[in-house]
């Protein structure tokens, strides 16, 4: 069966999928490009894949932001087509035995913090910041974290005067609990200091293997996340960043003391990952530990087949 979308795009195999809808891979039938779709079903409870588009294309233009090519409804589906990324930054932890090293660590927050920042000029906040929603591109775009997954954004601020959002409690925890921001859990409106603290929490993630609150048991959701809120308020800042670089601290500490209507100084966070990584004598190159081990795993591969134990010359992955 044909599956088309938009009159020009065939609907392959799945490739993701989320609580709010599936995408798959798609191929534009005049140019032969891959591209992807993301559906949603048109009796779908919630749906948020039209209000996702819009914000899409508010922040259409910006570095690592997917561009949506088209969206409307086909039969009984809500339909997105935009860039095919490669991807998440979760996949690549796996595949990585779930540690990136410091410098890869750095390579990354210095892309999200930009990405973030982009987004919040553009008056949004993403509300929803976790490695499943951070994929790294494709071709020669691979080297690039783009930003995805704006189904629960929301405008902190008019986007002609400025005029911020006003400050509220008794709001129900929207996001994922493991990287909410305390505040988030204690009920209160989120702003872009939230986005700030849960890239902090994806940050120690990375370079810890985990964080101290991930696994707790509990009856109910609502116990479970008081549970992980109890466990984060809890944990000190010093055991949380235990035998990391001081900056991991500062950065925590310094998202923590923002107001609800601060404006995060992006320029301040990446200058002090940007000094830590000059410091640490790493090599701007974009070799992430994917590539080198995509490379150590490709070389083990051709030495096991051809019966030598080296990596045989030309064997290089591209990345």
């Amino acid at each position: 069966m044909d599956l088309r979308v938009g009159n020009k795009y065939r609907i392959g195999r799945k490739i993701g999928g989320g609580s709010f809808g599936d995408v798959y891979l798609g191929t534009n039938i005049i140019s032969g490009e891959e591209i992807a779709i993301k559906l949603e079903s048109v009796k779908a409870k919630h749906p948020q894949l039209e209000y996702e588009a819009r914000v899409y294309k508010s922040l259409a233009g910006g570095v690592g932001i997917p561009f949506v090519r088209w969206y409307g409804t086909e039969c009984d589906y809500n339909a997105m087509v935009y860039d095919l990324l490669g991807p998440s930054l979760e996949d690549l932890f796996n595949f990585c035995n779930r540690k990136f090293s410091l410098k890869t660590v750095l390579l990354l927050a210095d892309q999200l913090l930009s990405r973030i920042e982009y987004v919040h000029a553009k008056s949004f906040i993403h509300r929803d910041i976790k490695p499943d929603n951070f994929l790294m591109g494709i071709g020669k775009r691979g080297n690039q974290v783009n930003a995805i997954d704006f189904g629960l954004a929301k405008k902190y601020r008019d986007p002609k005067t400025h005029f911020h959002i006003p400050y509220r409690e008794n709001k129900n925890l929207t996001g994922t609990a493991r990287y909410a921001s305390i505040n988030t859990h204690l009920g209160v409106e989120q702003a872009r200091r939230d986005d700030m603290e849960s890239l902090g929490y994806v940050i120690l993630y990375f370079s810890r293997g985990s964080l101290p609150w991930q696994g707790l048991k509990a009856g109910t959701k609502k116990q479970k996340y008081d549970r992980i809120m109890e466990k984060k308020m809890t944990t000190p800042t010093e055991v949380l960043c235990r035998g990391l670089p001081n900056e991991f601290a500062i950065y925590l500490n310094y998202c923590r003391s923002l107001r609800f209507d601060d404006k995060p100084d992006y320029s301040y966070l990446r200058k002090i990952f940007r000094d830590l990584f000059v410091r640490e004598g790493f090599q701007y190159d974009y070799v992430f530990d994917w590539t080198v081990y995509k490379y150590q795993k490709n070389a083990e591969a051709i030495a096991k087949a051809s019966g030598t134990n080296g990596p045989a010359a030309g064997d290089r992955t591209r990345h």
